[in-house]
């Protein structure tokens, strides 16, 4: 008889320049086993400060939590350019936090992360919030960025081996198809 392959312990992040949720589960065969959830929060002060707790704050999470990939969720483009700005380099830190323990990161715009956990691209926080808990037998209602990241989590964890696996290779979706 073959032993089953070990679970994949997935990080799924949901990158903030004031909050970054944060949320980790592993996956064996079809079976995802919630492991742990939080957020970061960043002091008020200048932008480096601010990126270096994020750097730092998941750099323990991975640490602790020891994840085989990474899924992040990617920017979207905001009415105020500045702050789609600032999001894309927390996203950066993010990003470099795993980079630099030599993880995969696969990327996932928010509509194929609701797409994947709610069944409905355009869901509400509190949709997300409420499928997150179901799918994952949480006692509690996760906090809006821990149920981000870990909505990101599962959407990695449903596709991660073909599309996850894909996009970390080099590929992207655009419009729903692969490019």
């Amino acid at each position: 008889m073959i032993a089953p392959p070990p679970p994949i312990r997935i990080l799924g992040i949901d990158p903030g320049l004031r909050i970054t949720g944060f949320g980790v589960l592993d996956k064996a065969g079809q079976q995802l086993s919630y492991v742990a959830s939080g957020c970061i929060k960043t002091p008020d002060g200048e932008l480096p400060e601010r990126l270096k707790a994020i750097l730092n704050s998941l750099s323990e999470v991975i640490a602790q939590h020891r994840p085989d990939q990474v899924a992040v969720e990617k920017v979207f483009v905001n009415v105020n350019p500045q702050s789609t700005l600032l999001l894309g380099q927390a996203r950066g830190a993010a990003i470099c936090a795993a980079v630099l323990a030599n993880l995969p990161v696969a990327e996932y715009t928010a509509l194929q992360v609701k797409q994947a956990v709610v069944g409905n691209g355009h869901a509400e926080k509190e949709q997300v919030q409420q499928m997150v808990q179901r799918l994952l037998k949480l006692s509690g209602t996760p906090s809006p960025d821990a149920a981000d990241a870990l909505a990101c989590a599962i959407c990695h964890a449903h596709s991660g081996q073909g599309l996850g696996a894909l996009a970390t290779a080099g590929y992207r979706m655009k419009n729903g198809r692969l490019v």
